[in-house]
């Protein structure tokens, strides 16, 4: 028997549409199984919650070991879950091909899964996570106006934290009517590489299209700069990735099913495909395909998708990128965000902002503890803030010109926490402010 396995990971499909993915004695013994596993290891209790709420359920209980935790508890230790997937990607020794097969993210989403269906979810957990349907209300003119001024009033945060259980102090993002277009001549003449057709298809994801429209705008201009033909995707939904950590599958599905075949007849005509916020390209590159592993569109659009940074360095090497970067931007701070780690495409985000003369990077491999709604909720709040102290002391002792993370959100909560002397920006923005654009 192996201790440990010194291979690389393997991921196996998500068998939603089995009868055992559903059965609850099924998942309660593979939950006992894992938590068993974990009690003996313990490496993951520093990374978020569900393991030191695992560990003081087992501490507690009368045996001090799994069996004696009661099973009707084993949920405590999903709902703590956030699916950020660095317990599988960083700690854990026990991950397939290894043969105890350990995927906790995975096991943690089927937990979430077999819950939604037996209970549902509360209405907050339900709106939070109906991004197409809240950013669409919150960004109808004078609505967006009302709703940012609400967000900004502490006696209506507190009115909403007792209500809605939207935690007072929690970061939110402020909502804006202003639409990305598509611009009506690129100009430019696609180059092809072996990996790239030079031609990309920005997936403005609910975020870029509601709030944070200049990253859209700043990445479409650096695209642009570079030679490549841009467009914007039309009326695209969710990616799903805030459904599927509630563990509504059902409405992951319905929303592949309208992105997918529009996506997929981009890909078609020529068009590699980016998004600006890590989770959503991870959704594409990772959870779509294993959950839908015998769509032939899916792993199309999957072959296709790429992370901003990612496919700005596949360019570099086959010296396409243009270097002619005319600003310095000083001392950085960069946060790489979990969603981007588990993509297995390296530091590409550092690796670009080297190129920028005047520069250098200080790299903060450290989880910000948002999540999206984790550090929303009255309940989670806290806890999200304790994840993110590292980052936020790290930041603090830096005090660099510029904090920059991939993930809007995450920006957002280690900004909001940290001692604000230094100026925050998303990398694809420093990136457009360094070529002087």
């Amino acid at each position: 028997m192996k201790e440990g396995s010194l291979e690389a990971p393997t991921r196996y499909p998500i068998e939603w549409k089995t009868d055992d993915f559903w059965d609850e004695k099924k998942l309660n013994d593979e939950l006992e199984r894992v938590f068993d596993v974990c009690h003996t290891c313990r490496r993951c209790v520093s990374l978020c919650d569900s393991f030191p709420t695992l560990f003081d359920l087992i501490d507690e209980s009368e045996t001090m070991e799994v069996d004696g935790v009661n099973k009707d508890d084993f949920v405590k230790v999903s709902d703590q879950c956030y699916l950020c997937d660095l317990c599988y990607m960083t700690k854990c020794p026990y991950v397939p091909p290894h043969e105890w097969n350990i995927d906790f993210p995975h096991l943690m989403l089927r937990s979430k899964a077999v819950k939604f269906k037996k209970e549902g979810a509360s209405m907050r957990d339900n709106m939070l996570t109906s991004t197409d349907r809240l950013f669409s209300a919150v960004t109808i003119p004078l609505v967006d106006v009302t709703s940012n001024a609400v967000m900004k009033s502490k006696t209506a945060r507190k009115i909403i934290h007792s209500t809605l259980g939207i935690h007072k102090d929690a970061p939110v993002p402020a909502f804006s009517k202003k639409k990305i277009s598509n611009p009506q001549d690129d100009g430019n003449t696609p180059t092809k590489t072996a990996t790239t057709t030079g031609k990309v298809a920005i997936y403005s994801t609910c975020y870029g299209k509601s709030s944070s429209q200049d990253i859209v705008e700043d990445l479409r201009k650096v695209l642009h700069h570079n030679g490549i033909v841009v467009k914007i995707v039309d009326n695209e939904k969710c990616c799903g990735m805030p459904k599927l950590e509630l563990g509504d599958l059902e409405y992951v599905q319905d929303l592949k099913q309208q992105n997918i075949p529009k996506l997929a007849e981009l890909v078609e005509q020529g068009f590699d495909i980016v998004a600006p916020i890590p989770s959503c390209v991870l959704m594409y590159k990772q959870e779509l395909p294993l959950m839908f592993q015998d769509d032939e569109l899916t792993i199309k659009v999957q072959k296709a998708f790429f992370d901003p940074f990612e496919y700005l360095w596949l360019r570099h090497k086959d010296e396409l990128l243009m270097t002619d970067f005319e600003i310095a931007l000083g001392k950085i701070s960069y946060q790489v965000a979990c969603h981007q780690r588990v993509q297995n495409i390296g530091l590409k985000t550092r690796d670009i902002l080297n190129l920028i003369p005047g520069t250098e990077i200080s790299v903060i491999e450290r989880c910000s503890g948002h999540d999206g709604t984790y550090a929303v909720k009255a309940e989670t709040y806290e806890k999200s803030v304790k994840i993110a102290r590292p980052v936020v002391r790290k930041v603090n002792e830096q005090n660099p010109d510029y904090f920059t993370s991939d993930c809007p959100m995450a920006a957002a909560q280690i900004v909001k926490l940290s001692n604000g002397e230094q100026s925050s920006a998303n990398p694809i923005s420093l990136v457009r402010k360094a070529y002087g654009i």
